[in-house]
């Protein structure tokens, strides 16, 4: 099995010896992703609702370059700077996948990278969709 390695500028490049996603078989893969805005080294705000959105609106481009998209996530991992901050990331995370959302772990960490306040992480399934089926994504401008 080969694998393929992901990589877009629609979301913060990697800063280190990783990869933004990983295709391996049928599945993806990705890299935690933080809240930067893509193209600087800024955080989309201060506070948990910009950076879990950024977050999220990163790791879909990075599905997206791998041909995928957020709709086929199994599994996602949130890690949080502050476990008081669960309730306000997950109203955000919410609008994401608010119909059969994949499974998740959340979990509190010492920190994170540059300061951030959440990273998100997926696994998700390469799209084997018809172009414009309803309630993918993956095939959308």
């Amino acid at each position: 099995m080969e694998k393929q390695i992901i990589a877009t500028d629609k979301a913060p490049a990697a800063v280190g010896p990783y990869s933004q996603a990983v295709q391996a078989g049928d599945f993806i893969f990705t890299a935690g992703q933080l809240g930067i805005v893509p193209g600087t080294k800024e955080f989309a705000g201060p506070e948990i609702e910009a950076q879990t959105r950024q977050a999220l609106e990163n790791l879909k481009a990075v599905l997206e370059a791998a041909g995928s998209c957020l709709e086929h996530a199994v599994k996602n991992t949130v890690f949080l700077a502050d476990m008081g901050e669960f309730a306000r990331m997950n109203a955000v995370y919410a609008e994401y996948f608010a119909e059969n959302p994949p499974a998740r772990s959340a979990v509190q960490v010492a920190a994170l990278p540059l300061g951030g306040r959440v990273e998100i992480e997926s696994v998700a399934l390469a799209c084997d969709c018809c172009e414009g089926e309803e309630g993918c994504g993956c095939h959308q401008s």
